[in-house]
């Protein structure tokens, strides 16, 4: 009976706030005006920091040459045995230069390193956003211990509300499946409050950004 009373009552408050609705106060509140503050630096230069901040590397490229030539370089500091990579262009680059390079589906399943590219660069966050259109797999952004993310200056965009526009219009009538969002390596705290990198995803993050203007 008392369960009863306390449901009555708790109806009887709704049914009484419906009828008697009061003035919004916050009518005066512009919903449409940016929530965060104006980014002071280039989009590429904001991206650059925001990156470094989360824990992921910013490496620039005047051009196609020197991503494969900044590749060589992580590759031999690092001693990578082989990496994975769809593109042609840098696959190429890589094997001229004695980089082991795999490509096929029963090799990734062996690899630590693997070379993807991406939808857009969030400059306000240092995040990438990927999506299941690449046709590059969804595993490849997770599975490798480190990832390499080849984008072009063209592809930074501010915030991500313009990533998200920039999708729709890429994918008018056909729009993926899956659309991620990567802010850093994968980390966690959650194990006995210790903070373990690459539980979820790539424990390294390499972000190589081609000047293509």
């Amino acid at each position: 009976m008392e369960e009863s009373t306390s449901r009555e009552k708790i109806l009887k408050e709704i049914r009484n706030a419906l009828l008697n609705k009061l003035d919004n106060p916050f009518k005066d509140v512009d919903f449409s005006s940016d929530i965060y503050s104006k980014q002071t630096e280039l989009p590429e230069v904001q991206f650059a920091i925001r990156l470094k901040d989360s824990g992921g590397t910013f490496i620039y490229c005047a051009n196609e040459n020197e991503v494969a030539a900044n590749i060589i370089s992580l590759a031999e500091m690092e001693n990578w045995d082989s990496i994975f990579c769809v593109d042609e262009v840098i696959a190429s680059g890589l094997a001229d230069n004695n980089i082991v390079v795999t490509s096929t589906e029963e090799e990734f399943k062996n690899v630590s390193v693997a070379i993807a590219p991406c939808e857009f660069l969030i400059s306000r966050f240092g995040s990438i956003m990927v999506s299941s259109g690449l046709g590059v797999g969804r595993q490849i952004f997770s599975f490798p211990e480190t990832l390499i993310i080849v984008a072009k200056a063209s592809q930074v965009v501010p915030e991500l509300k313009d990533a998200i526009v920039g999708l729709k219009n890429k994918y008018v009538n056909n729009f993926p499946s899956q659309v991620t969002v990567i802010t850093g390596p994968s980390r966690t705290a959650d194990i006995e409050k210790t903070l373990v990198m690459g539980a979820h995803g790539s424990k390294n993050l390499y972000v190589l950004l081609v000047d293509d203007m």
